[in-house]
């Protein structure tokens, strides 16, 4: 069969079940080669006698690729005829992945930027081979693609919301058939990020439309690193109007809060505790955030200062990435001082980890969660909250939480030790905290971060406790160290 008549498997026998820890080399295909000059006809043979799915063009600008989805909805259609050289058809650049990297990595690419075909390269950049989405996903994970597909079809606020509804099942099911949890949540963060920009195609704004802005992910989804029910915190930004507007900042907030009403509708919650573009705090100018940001770094003893501030370091841009950065930008700015350091670097250490004189936890005494560790404020954000204070000192603020606590062992931040100790701590709590919401949901309750630790099988028990002292035991050593360690 053509490629330009091929579909991707629709059936469950069509995506076969593997390994998606294994060597992502075992999985790969060969690359059918082409020339920017041939034509698409050609080129249409050629991965055919391949009984593959795409082909790469060696081009001036780089690497770039064809594949059958191109034939199916480019060629079929008319749009592009078969005598064209390839190089109308053409996708550039070609996404890779490198060859060590994990099955399951190279899945989570796939869904992040939407496409069935990544370009495997050695460690010199040459591409050895390609990945297809049907040679990694099992009928479980392919799940993603579903959901993102229907996201990116939906012509209409209902149809969204309706393809929307199938997320957190999409979400457990991946958990539960052990893709790794920290691939989990990254493709949590891709789809949410789909969904977004969806709300925004979908309402067009005159206001919005009218002057360049960027919309901003915060906290979890920003670092890719959310749990199954967590909320959608948001910020704007807009480019400073060549002339005062007064109301223009009231405009853009009342468009933003329609954009957040749309997420709900979509099943996803916008932050109850104000974290939204349609607050004041979270949505201003270029040049207003970048007095907002000066004012904390100066002055961290003022209201809010370092709640925001730390905020503002886990954001990521979803539209106009240039001007998002500038969010970032201010708080990666030299201006940062040894005060606002020292004080952000308190506030991280705040947050302690349940450690009992003895033997045991310390857990709520009383009220609701009478016997029970809160495993997200004990255990996550210690580590988050150092390593975002790690991300702000060295003025790198991108990543997860895990990339954070690299970044800090090479800058002499942190000793590799306790790098790893951080990295394995959040693993492992973030792994817990995942199956705990998962099995509540999967219960027909009402999913939270709190857990008993009775309900822990005695390693288990053992293991978190080890993990909260060592973390205790970093703090410990970051807070006596600070000076030496910032000036190495």
């Amino acid at each position: 069969m053509s490629p330009i008549a091929e579909p991707l498997g629709t059936e469950p026998n069509d995506w076969p079940s593997v390994d998606l820890t294994g060597p992502i080399t075992g999985l790969m295909r060969p690359v059918v080669w082409c020339e920017p000059g041939d034509s698409i006809r050609e080129v249409a043979r050629r991965i055919d006698d391949s009984a593959g799915t795409c082909a790469l063009v060696r081009c001036e600008a780089g690497l770039g690729i064809v594949t059958d989805h191109d034939f199916r909805h480019r060629v079929a259609t008319g749009e592009i005829g078969v005598d064209a050289p390839v190089t109308d058809l053409v996708t550039m650049p070609a996404l890779t992945i490198d060859e060590y990297a994990s099955p399951a990595t190279g899945l989570l690419r796939m869904v992040e930027h939407g496409v069935h075909h990544l370009v495997v390269t050695s460690p010199s950049g040459a591409a050895i081979g390609v990945l297809r989405v049907a040679d990694v996903a099992q009928v479980e994970a392919r799940d993603p693609f579903m959901v993102r597909a229907a996201i990116e079809a939906a012509d209409t606020l209902d149809a969204l919301a309706d393809a929307c509804a199938a997320l957190p099942d999409t979400i457990m099911r991946l958990h539960e058939h052990q893709v790794p949890p920290r691939q989990v949540g990254a493709a949590h963060s891709a789809i949410v990020e789909a969904v977004l920009q969806r709300v925004l195609a979908l309402r067009p704004s005159p206001v919005l439309a009218g002057v360049s802005h960027s919309w901003i992910l915060l906290g979890s989804l920003a670092r890719r690193e959310p749990l199954l029910l967590s909320d959608v915190d948001t910020a704007l930004l807009w480019a400073d109007p060549p002339a005062p507007e007064p109301d223009l900042a009231d405009s853009f907030r009342s468009a933003a809060g329609e954009i957040l009403q749309d997420l709900r509708r979509c099943g996803l919650r916008p932050c109850p505790d104000g974290a939204n573009a349609d607050n004041p705090l979270f949505s201003r100018s270029q040049a207003d955030w970048s007095t907002a940001a000066r004012g904390w770094m100066h002055d961290p003893d003022q209201e809010g200062a370092l709640l925001l501030s730390a905020m503002v370091a886990d954001s990521r841009p979803v539209t106009n990435v240039v001007l998002g950065d500038h969010l970032t930008d201010s708080i990666r700015s030299h201006t940062r001082t040894r005060q606002f350091l020292r004080a952000l670097l308190d506030q991280a250490l705040g947050w302690r980890p349940p450690t009992g004189f003895l033997r045991d936890f310390v857990v709520h005494h009383t009220g609701e969660h009478r016997g029970q560790l809160d495993l997200k404020r004990g255990g996550l954000a210690p580590i988050v909250a150092l390593a975002r204070w790690i991300a702000i000192a060295t003025g790198d603020t991108h990543g997860t939480t895990p990339d954070r606590l690299r970044r800090g062992a090479d800058g002499g931040l942190l000793t590799g030790a306790e790098a790893d100790t951080l990295v394995s701590g959040f693993d492992h709590v973030y792994a817990l905290l995942l199956d705990h919401e998962v099995r509540a949901t999967r219960a027909g309750t009402r999913p939270t971060t709190y857990l008993s630790p009775g309900e822990l099988n005695p390693l288990t028990r053992r293991h978190l406790r080890e993990t909260f002292r060592a973390i205790a035991a970093v703090q410990t050593r970051a807070d006596q160290e600070f000076l030496w360690r910032l000036t190495r």
